[in-house]
């Protein structure tokens, strides 16, 4: 009897694996959270890893910090660099719109992970690709 249920468990945890693998919303996680994705994004972020189409250049984000607010309200700092506007979940909550912004482009970020002490994205320019991995501040 025990041999039976001992089977059982693992076929059922071997058929729901690709069910929950299929949950993921971002590519890289997190797989479960606990925290709204709203919740999860309202912080203030520094960079920890920057690349430009592959390159690494984190040493030159060196004090650029962004912060996100629940009321929806977005800013900058890069040295004496600074800047404010707004954001949004767009895509289903897959990106993130940023619009309204002082000294800088319209934005879409492309969520690739999105947990309490890491927040990975991209955005395009032109045909650059700037990827942020960011910390906690």
């Amino acid at each position: 009897m025990k041999q039976k249920i001992s089977t059982l468990i693992i076929l059922l945890a071997i058929g729901i694996m690709p069910l929950i693998q299929s949950c993921r919303k971002y590519p890289d996680g997190p797989l479960i959270s606990f925290h709204s994705r709203t919740e999860r994004v309202c912080n203030t972020w520094r960079v920890e890893n920057y690349q430009k189409n592959g390159t690494d250049y984190t040493s030159q984000m060196a004090g650029y910090s962004e912060t996100y607010t629940k009321a929806g309200n977005y800013s900058y700092v890069w040295g004496s660099i600074a800047g404010t506007g707004v954001w949004a979940f767009t895509d289903n909550d897959a990106d993130i719109q940023l619009t309204g912004l002082t000294n800088q482009q319209t934005h879409t970020l492309v969520i690739l992970k999105l947990e309490q002490k890491e927040f990975w994205y991209y955005y395009m320019d032109g045909n650059d690709r700037h990827e942020f991995h960011m910390v906690p501040n």
